[in-house]
């Protein structure tokens, strides 16, 4: 383990911005974080854990310490005839922990396929796609507690989970560094087709019984036809949640737009693509220099090159702006900014 000085974190981040972190280290193991969280100097500093960088936007250099997480194992923790849990690394890809459970048959969390990141970053989030999310099959996350190094595991219940929240996001922001993730997965899985979607790419492929391997296979494929690589063009994959709107608000924008639609949710609001409302706005494609809207995904925002976290920062509230303006509707960002 090494602490690197002015150190550039254009490669640590999915945008690509070019900015400095004060302080670097990467570390491996608990240990490792223990150790350097125990460090006077970095008690006095501020601090930012981070794994694959998919989720944050920097607008200026970082006046602190950027601890990288890569702990990495995959582990089976116990199992029985009808389900297994595996313990991750915080620094495990979660996509590489997807398609070792769907090798082995082992379903849960096949629909998260693809989904850009790293498992410790995958319970902040409380990711979801495809009728999916983290919560479903969460067992508990393990961490250390920044002020007295303490070890606990969080079981789900106490990990207050929302749409793209958690405790880890609110409560423990700031004082918690997740070290693995368990999740609790079938050994005789039933795959989840509540996407229209993945249903009718299912079709095409003539599959009618699809088995979870097949059902990420499809969703991998419309994850790549739909959303920009970051590797080929910056970005954090959506950059805003899709929003919840009362039923009188919805039954007002249906009435105006034929195409406007949304599913109802248990506590009797709509939920509602915010991509919709963003291509309405008439912002699809759009470039400012080299930030700028995806062309195909308006819910992804791109760095074509050389773009600041500023002006992306700033184009982002311009969207805003206009959505409101036009829907009187706040959208609310999914990327973290620095």
């Amino acid at each position: 383990m090494k602490l690197e000085t002015n150190y550039s974190l254009k490669n640590e981040n999915t945008f690509h911005i070019d900015v400095s972190a004060k302080y670097f280290a990467e570390v491996f193991s608990e240990e490792d974080i223990k150790n350097m969280l125990s460090e006077r100097r970095i008690k006095e500093i501020p601090l930012l854990i981070i794994g694959g960088g998919s989720n944050i936007l920097f607008t200026r250099n970082f006046d602190g310490l950027v601890i990288k997480n890569s702990i990495s194992y995959i582990n089976v923790i116990e199992e029985d005839d009808n389900k297994i849990i595996i313990e991750a690394g915080a620094g495990v890809r979660w996509d590489d922990l997807v398609q070792y459970c769907v090798e082995k048959k082992y379903g849960g969390i096949e629909n998260l396929s693809l989904i850009p990141g790293t498992t410790g970053a995958a319970p902040i989030q409380n990711i979801g796609a495809y009728g999916q999310e983290l919560k479903d099959t969460l067992y508990y996350v393990k961490g250390i507690f920044i002020e007295n190094l303490a070890l606990k595991k969080i079981i789900k219940d106490e990990c207050n989970f929302g749409y793209r929240d958690s405790i880890f996001k609110r409560e423990l922001k700031g004082k918690f560094v997740i070290t693995a993730v368990a999740v609790c997965l079938s050994k005789k899985p039933k795959v989840n087709l509540t996407y229209a979607a993945v249903n009718e790419e299912l079709d095409k492929l003539n599959i009618k019984e699809p088995s979870i391997k097949e059902v990420s296979k499809v969703i991998r494929m419309i994850r790549e036809t739909k959303l920009p690589n970051p590797t080929e063009i910056g970005n954090a994959g959506s950059f805003f949640k899709n929003p919840e709107i009362s039923e009188s608000l919805y039954l007002d924008i249906k009435n105006l737009y034929q195409d406007f639609k949304g599913y109802k949710l248990p506590n009797g609001y709509h939920k509602i693509s915010a991509a919709w409302l963003i291509e309405k706005c008439g912002w699809k494609g759009q470039r400012f220099g080299d930030a700028g809207v995806h062309k195909d995904q308006p819910l992804v925002l791109v760095n074509f090159g050389t773009a600041s976290g500023n002006e992306i920062r700033d184009l982002s509230l311009q969207i805003k702006e206009s959505v409101f303006k036009k829907f009187k509707i706040e959208l609310e960002e999914e990327v973290n900014i620095f």
